[in-house]
């Protein structure tokens, strides 16, 4: 393409936000850009003394139907999508007497912040824009001649651009400014249809069409490994404060997520440490304290270079214990001054502060050509539990079941966990075989110490052989918790029967792929 340089001799300018015109209009006065507007906007470039041209002067109709039709209309329509190099468009803007407009600005209805701050249904229609809309995307279209402004947040690029350029543009800087535009549209459009959706009661949480949009990106420094390109969509300081450290990896907002989903399962005073995904350390305890040696102790060796996480506040004690360990993240509720001071020693330490917010009930990724979306697997085992064994458990082995079942959901199948305490003793996790997971768990839990009497075993989905029990028993466990489900459940409830073991239903699987 070559430059097309275009001089800005007419402006139409409506915007619902008028704070920031006052730059702009100083310009176009500067540079003797007409200006055309109408309502509130002309009164606002008037009131910062720029003569205005009515756009009901150019259509000869007045603003209708309560101010829901304004720009709609050939007169303004044509001055905007007319091809100065078609020879046909030019025949008709003679004949209808019709002048190019060179340039839109336009600052769209808040609808989202309507919706955002509940207003009523009635008021949220009226704040659905439509002419500004078709401002944009008709002077978007026309790129190659028209210069469009879709929102106040250009209005500052656009204003350096006119002083830079003497109110000239090319056709890359219009081309830019038109990609910006339908972004602004298509977001607009996607908020309108959200809203639409959540009002219809009857649709379902997985429709049949998938929409996700999320202007907000920041680019990160690589993906999972170097060689990969990588870029976080959202905006994370809605979640967390920054309080030290680098920037957030791919593989740190992965790990976050991970910790930030299991922790969430957990009232108690609770101290988790992850790595890849995985917890390698959990414990809770009424002493923050002494979760966190016991979460420590559950893999030393792994803690090396995780994430940790607590549910509740750091002191200068427990931060002291932090301290001599090399983490790459540490969450929490809060931090004391003094805890703050002595962990922001090391630079490159991550620390963020949680706040509370909602993490959503969806998740969504993508597969093969497509995108497989789920409902998050948010059941948390405890209720409507079932005893299949004769022999009962006591309330403590209730509270190590539970415990360790919510850690099970959320470690990578096939998984097995093994706890006692509510202390995490090991898990076998990513395993293909759950009798591998189960051999897995137990090893580890041995290498460092640990005594399986009286532990009890967590397993994210059933048993298809009474294998695992069996394995389990001889290591001195003497509880067990499963969904259920297989056909042969009675062969590892009729085993539990025989050797004064106690087995728990829960009636819900947790596979995590």
């Amino acid at each position: 393409m070559h430059d097309n340089v275009k001089k800005i001799k007419r402006v139409l300018i409506s915007v619902y936000d008028k704070s920031y015109l006052s730059h702009l209009v100083s310009t176009f006065k500067k540079y003797e850009v007409e200006i055309i507007s109408t309502g509130g906007t002309k009164k606002a470039i008037e009131n910062l003394g720029a003569n205005v041209t009515s756009v009901e002067s150019i259509t000869k109709y007045p603003s209708i139907l309560g101010g829901r039709v304004k720009t709609l209309h050939p007169n303004i329509f044509g001055g905007i999508l007319n091809r100065a190099d078609i020879q046909s468009d030019q025949k008709d803007m003679d004949q209808f007497n019709i002048h190019t407009i060179d340039m839109v600005i336009v600052d769209l209805y808040p609808f989202q912040e309507a919706v955002e701050q509940n207003a009523d249904n009635s008021e949220i229609i009226e704040k659905i824009d439509i002419g500004g809309v078709s401002l944009i995307r008709a002077a978007a279209k026309n790129y190659k001649d028209i210069l469009i402004v879709p929102s106040t947040e250009h209005f500052d690029l656009a204003n350096n651009l006119m002083i830079s350029n003497h109110c000239c543009t090319n056709i890359k800087q219009r081309l830019s400014f038109a990609q910006k535009a339908f972004n602004v549209t298509s977001n607009y459009e996607y908020n309108i249809a959200t809203y639409f959706d959540s009002t219809n009661k009857e649709n379902p949480k997985t429709p049949n069409t998938f929409k996700q949009n999320i202007l907000s990106s920041k680019k990160l420094r690589y993906g999972e490994n170097p060689h990969q390109d990588g870029v976080y969509y959202g905006k994370l300081n809605e979640l967390f404060d920054q309080l030290n450290g680098k920037e957030l990896s791919y593989n740190n907002l992965l790990d976050i997520d991970a910790a930030v989903n299991l922790i969430e399962e957990f009232e108690e005073p609770s101290f988790g440490i992850l790595k890849h995904n995985n917890a390698c350390g959990f414990a809770s305890n009424k002493n923050l304290e002494d979760a966190w040696d016991q979460a420590l102790a559950g893999d030393p060796i792994s803690a090396f270079g995780g994430v940790l996480i607590t549910n509740n506040n750091i002191d200068l004690k427990i931060a002291s214990k932090i301290n001599t360990l090399f983490f790459e993240v540490l969450i929490a509720k809060d931090f004391s001054n003094e805890a703050l001071d002595l962990l922001k020693s090391k630079k490159s330490r991550i620390i963020l502060k949680k706040k509370n917010a909602n993490l959503g009930e969806m998740s969504f990724r993508t597969v093969l050509n497509g995108v497989l979306l789920q409902t998050k697997d948010l059941i948390t085992d405890g209720h409507d539990l079932k005893l299949m064994s004769n022999l009962d458990v006591n309330t403590n082995q209730m509270s190590d079941l539970i415990f360790a079942s919510k850690i099970c959901k959320h470690t990578k199948s096939n998984t097995i966990v093994l706890a006692k305490n509510k202390q995490l003793l090991a898990s076998g996790c990513g395993q293909t075989s759950r009798v591998d997971a189960l051999r897995q768990a137990i090893i580890k839990a041995k290498h460092f110490g640990f005594s399986l009497e009286n532990a009890v075993m967590a397993s994210d989905a059933f048993f298809p052989f009474p294998d695992c029990v069996e394995i389990a028993e001889k290591e001195g466990i003497r509880a067990v918790i499963q969904p259920g489900g297989s056909k042969n459940d009675q062969l590892s409830i009729d085993y539990c029967n025989a050797n004064n073991m106690a087995m728990i239903f829960t009636g819900t699987r947790h596979f995590k792929h």
